[in-house]
């Protein structure tokens, strides 16, 4: 199957972004849309990866960049100070989340009614925060992403919500999830939560290998969780 991809910038307020997209050129269009965001390490190879992925599934994957292309951190210490510089300000965060959808949206490729966002780890709280943001996309998943926020909903989103996560993850641990699921039921929010026995932090990453600090990766609950998210689009662009 041929897979076209493009890498290109975009600009919200004073700072440029790097964008990456994947589609099947062979396919009819507009299809529908799949915002990719990355890991606290920034938009590297794996969300490249999954927006091919995603075009091989007849999707237009689009691996966003949040964190801005001066910013590209090359150890956990540098991964921590981007990622909580970006968690500080949520409505900065969310306005460059809602650029970058909007970047997928413009695209001649994509039917912009038919999108939607996922995310890993620190992106898989970037998809939730775009879904409490209110933002007009079909449904978001997160893969073993942050739960907690300091803006929770205060009514329903439009986007429907799948949570793909580790029953053993220590990083975000069950008073986490709980919490998560308090703030769903009381805006009455369309979501799914989905645990994967025995997996950890981090479970579709390949060069996650640290289990006894709670990342690490696990095959099966990768393998699951990607047939999950396939489940739920056909669901959402049926």
């Amino acid at each position: 199957m041929a897979v076209s991809v493009e890498e290109f910038q975009y600009r919200y307020g004073a700072r440029t972004f790097a964008g990456y997209l994947a589609w099947n050129p062979e396919l009819p269009g507009p299809r529908p849309g799949v915002l990719i965001v990355h890991e606290w390490l920034g938009p590297g190879e794996n969300v490249k990866r999954r927006a091919r992925m995603l075009a091989e599934l007849g999707f237009v994957g689009f691996a966003a960049d949040v964190y801005g292309v001066d910013v590209r951190p090359t150890s956990a210490p540098q991964a921590a100070a981007a990622m909580g510089a970006a968690l500080a300000d949520r409505v900065e965060l969310r306005g460059r989340l809602n650029m970058a959808l909007s970047v997928l949206q413009a695209d001649r490729r994509v039917d912009a009614r038919r999108v939607a966002a996922i995310g890993y780890c620190f992106g898989g709280g970037c998809a939730l925060e775009l879904a409490r943001s209110g933002a007009t996309l079909n449904g978001v998943v997160s893969f073993h992403g942050a739960l907690q926020t300091t803006l929770p909903a205060q009514t329903k989103p439009l986007a429907k919500i799948l949570v793909l996560h580790g029953a053993e993850d220590p990083l975000v641990d069950p008073a986490k999830v709980s919490v998560f699921m308090d703030e769903m039921r009381a805006v009455q929010a369309d979501w799914q939560f989905v645990h994967y026995g025995n997996a950890v932090h981090g479970f579709t990453n390949p060069q996650a290998h640290d289990r006894a600090g709670g990342l690490c990766f696990d095959a099966l609950a990768d393998a699951r969780s990607w047939q999950h998210m396939q489940g739920f689009f056909a669901e959402l662009f049926a």
